[in-house]
């Protein structure tokens, strides 16, 4: 009876975890879906930043490759972090699939309010996760500078006609999965600036099964590629990569800021400008709602945070 009750204990403990899981997945896949904000900050945020990177970077191991060559399907299961990657990418799948053109209609419609809550959540998030290296240095904030103007320059990219061939969209997709994982850089911003991202958005809204594959494709060989890199940069030099992924997020806050003009009637050079308080003598609302819209990004990062602090075994 004792045994039982502690098996069904596990596996209650199982279902939560993966159900918290599936939740984190769907944050990064909401943020993932804007361009401008990155799913790695949120994965940041969340603390599993670094085992999703493991994780992944585990899927070409040695040893991984041994067991599935030998049919050795329950160690290469456990080596690759498999119930964690599957729980995370549901969620991740769930939003693009179902949040995709709600976020595309509000991009259109309501564009400023939705970058004031991006703004807010990655504000929020360069404090929360800068907080991480316990003693700043003079190479550390040189690391933090770096990345800062790094990601301030990417951003500032104005973006390019480019072709559509299933080359392209493997190239396109290698880059922007890259970007993906890396806080502060966006994967859809790149998309942007390779002239790409309303092309896979729609594939993916119009469900065009044969774009998605070219272009899931070329995530997949980056994302494997890319995260050995990540993975040995963060076990060699772990704060340093901290504050240059810290700095990024900072550099991507030029491209959400909400107060934009549109210069020389061109949609694709919206100049960044300061916000008005004041107009003929009366409080201009919308300022104030934006900002407010700001506050609400940062209680929802803040409430992300605490939820992961709360976790169970989520990051074991």
């Amino acid at each position: 009876m004792i045994k039982n009750s502690a098996s069904c204990s596990l596996q209650q403990r199982a279902i939560s975890r993966n159900a918290r899981l599936v939740f984190f997945g769907f944050c990064m896949g909401c943020a993932d879906v804007v361009p401008g904000v990155s799913g790695g900050t949120i994965a940041l945020i969340l603390g599993i930043y670094e085992k999703l990177v493991q994780s992944i970077r585990s899927i070409a191991s040695k040893e991984s490759l041994n067991a599935l060559a030998h049919l050795q399907i329950k160690t290469f299961w456990r080596e690759i972090n498999g119930s964690f990657l599957i729980a995370l990418g549901s969620g991740i799948f769930l939003a693009i699939f179902t949040l995709a053109q709600a976020i595309e209609h509000l991009l259109l419609t309501q564009p400023t309010c939705v970058w004031s809550v991006f703004f807010g959540l990655v504000l929020a998030s360069v404090f929360l996760v800068g907080a991480r290296i316990r003693k700043w240095s003079a190479p550390l904030c040189a690391a933090f500078v770096v990345g800062a103007v790094g990601a301030y320059v990417i951003v500032g990219m104005v973006p390019v006609e480019t072709p559509e061939t299933w080359w392209f969209l493997v190239f396109s997709g290698a880059i922007a999965i890259c970007a993906m994982i890396l806080p502060g850089v966006s994967g859809s911003f790149i998309l942007v600036i390779l002239g790409k991202y309303e092309f896979v958005l729609h594939a993916v809204n119009e469900r065009d099964i044969g774009t998605i594959l070219i272009f899931g494709a070329g995530a997949i060989v980056g994302l494997l590629a890319f995260s050995k890199v990540l993975s040995y940069l963060l076990r060699r030099n772990h704060d340093v990569t901290i504050a240059v992924l810290t700095g990024l997020m900072l550099g991507s806050l030029r491209h959400i800021w909400p107060w934009k003009v549109v210069e020389n009637g061109a949609e694709l050079l919206r100049q960044n400008v300061f916000p008005k308080f004041m107009e003929n003598g009366m409080l201009y609302t919308e300022t104030f709602v934006l900002i407010g819209l700001m506050g609400v990004g940062i209680i929802l990062i803040l409430f992300l945070q605490k939820v992961a602090d709360g976790r169970d075994e989520t990051s074991n």
